[in-house]
């Protein structure tokens, strides 16, 4: 029987690790989306059981205190479409379709900071993510919120 690392141990082992053997962000947000889609469709699960209308789940992603190289997401699943934040992902739940749907997502605000900073340079495929980061910088996913709880506002 193998004994799995905690995060604290995984943390200090990484931070120990020389320069020489850094990995990019490519490669960390593949080792964060190992068990992602489990999670989503746990999550789901779950939230099928508590709502019998459509629902959204929402991804909070935060970063240890004491080990800022380690990152955390929190699924949660809840009746009405959040207000928009950063480092969280939204989804919703269609019952009919039986499917959940992307809504969006909103980095750090480093990361959002850096993206507005240099939105001429962001390459090709990072696009979907400026364009969300646009959209909750000037409010456009704050009305969707609204428009998908029914609070009156219009022409999103």
């Amino acid at each position: 029987m193998s004994k799995r690392k905690t995060a604290g141990q995984i943390s200090q082992e990484l931070a120990v690790k020389s320069v020489d053997d850094s990995h990019s962000a490519h490669d960390q947000m593949r080792e964060n989306l190992i068990e992602y889609d489990k999670n989503l469709y746990e999550c789901i699960d779950d939230g099928k059981k508590s709502y019998i209308f459509d629902f959204y789940v929402i991804i909070i992603t935060k970063k240890e205190r004491l080990m800022q190289n380690v990152l955390r997401q929190y699924f949660l699943s809840r009746h009405s479409c959040p207000t928009p934040e950063y480092d969280q992902t939204v989804y919703k739940y269609d019952r009919k379709k039986d499917c959940p749907e992307f809504l969006w997502v909103v980095p750090s605000k480093e990361t959002c900071d850096y993206f507005i900073s240099n939105a001429l340079q962001i390459p090709e495929e990072e696009r979907q993510l400026l364009d969300f980061i646009l959209q909750f910088t000037n409010g456009d996913l704050d009305k969707l919120a609204k428009k998908l709880n029914n609070e009156g506002v219009k022409d999103v």
